[in-house]
């Protein structure tokens, strides 16, 4: 057995030697740029969830929320409930917010969007919303004629936003008009404008608790409390926690939260994925079947003379399915070099979706699946050639 594989492996090599390097070399390109394609996507889909999860935790809603529970407007006992989830170990910040709907009104342009109550200390325990200010001051606790805006909404004069909400101009140090829902209107300095690239709050402003509580007539009560946790990715086991603690409020992750944005978007992403993974493997499988069908059919002569010379049928099958594995272990390994490449520019120079940047987050089960299935096809697809060709009577072959 071990013989005949060393027979099957020499034949393999003297024939990639004498066959054109010109054909090798375009199969071997096939074969990597179809491995690149594999690995790609799959990788740009992750990095789209990774990027949606750190927009949602560091800016939106932190790892969990605690809403009201069904009936009510408002959690009561904020400060309370505050200490109680304080205490859990784990859990690094809580920040209360207060959240209602209002139109900004500036050099007469308006525009209406989300405002934000929130105690800028507490804030600054969960998101990094602060660590994103692009003008002027993050608001101070005791803050209660200022307000920060979104770079969204604060827009550039002349600009339009594509149907966001936006005051094309507003720079610091502006005065803004704000009419809350209750009908009462007020007019804050704006101390500072964010730009976090994630729409939802670049859209939005924030002015404080204490000055929020006193316009809608709030005391201890907020629309949600965001948590903020030591580990991303055990918010299952934060939220039971909580809840263990006697909670009595809604307790929601922050996928949870986005109401199955994220799974759907990803099965949308996973259809195409699956779309262009068939249309490659069907590309790796015609390509390899071509150029063996064709150094099958040249060497025909050469096959029937094997085998008059009592060369086993399968010794030379194995040897055009080596040359196969050979060229797809070397298009892989090219198409890895291929991809740390364009993984290398992405990440300086990485993709631009509505959520922020897209960095690709190749993993490595990602490329073993695609290596495997590469290796599948291209064995299957070399192998049917070669047997047609090498079950022929020796006579036949001969003749060509």
């Amino acid at each position: 057995m071990f013989s005949g594989i060393k027979v099957s492996a020499f034949l393999a090599w003297k024939s990639i030697q004498r066959g054109s390097q010109g054909t090798l070399a375009l199969t071997i390109m096939i074969i990597a740029l179809i491995f690149v394609n594999l690995v790609f996507l799959p990788s740009i889909i992750s990095g789209v969830v990774v990027t949606f999860d750190a927009q949602s935790i560091d800016f939106d809603v932190g790892n969990l929320v605690v809403e009201p529970r069904e009936g009510s407007r408002y959690i009561d006992g904020v400060d309370g409930l505050q200490k109680k989830v304080e205490q859990i170990p784990g859990i690094t910040g809580t920040s209360p917010r207060i959240t209602a709907g209002a139109t900004f009104v500036y050099r007469g342009r308006n525009a209406a969007s989300t405002l934000y109550g929130i105690t800028p200390e507490d804030e600054r325990s969960v998101t990094r919303i602060a660590e994103y200010m692009t003008a002027g001051e993050f608001l101070s606790d005791g803050d209660t004629d200022a307000i920060i805006i979104g770079a969204t909404l604060a827009g550039t004069e002349g600009v339009e936003e594509g149907g966001l909400p936006s005051l094309r101009g507003v720079e610091v140090g502006d005065s803004v008009e704000v009419a809350y829902p209750n009908g009462e209107t007020r007019t804050y300095r704006v101390k500072g404008i964010f730009e976090t690239q994630s729409f939802g709050v670049d859209t939005a402003a924030f002015v404080t608790t204490r000055e929020m509580s006193e316009v809608l007539g709030l005391d201890d009560q907020a629309s949600a409390i965001l948590v903020k946790t030591a580990v991303n990715g055990r918010e299952e086991e934060y939220k039971r926690e909580i809840l263990s603690y006697g909670v009595q409020e809604d307790v929601l992750t922050f996928r949870e939260k986005s109401g199955g944005f994220v799974e759907q978007a990803i099965q949308s992403f996973n259809i195409i994925n699956a779309i262009s993974t068939l249309v490659s493997l069907i590309i790796a499988i015609v390509v390899v079947f071509i150029v063996i069908f064709i150094n099958t059919v040249n060497r025909r002569r050469q096959i029937g003379i094997l085998k008059a010379i009592g060369i086993d049928q399968q010794i030379i099958i194995n040897s055009y399915v080596l040359q196969v594995l050979f060229i797809t272990a070397v298009g892989a390994l090219v198409g890895i070099g291929l991809n740390a490449g364009v993984t290398t520019y992405l990440t300086a120079y990485p993709l631009v979706f509505p959520g922020g940047p897209v960095y690709p987050d190749v993993e490595a089960s990602a490329i073993l699946r695609s290596i495997a299935s590469l290796f599948a096809v291209s064995v299957v697809a070399g192998y049917i050639p070669a047997w047609r060709i090498a079950r022929e009577d020796i006579l036949t072959a001969i003749r060509g």
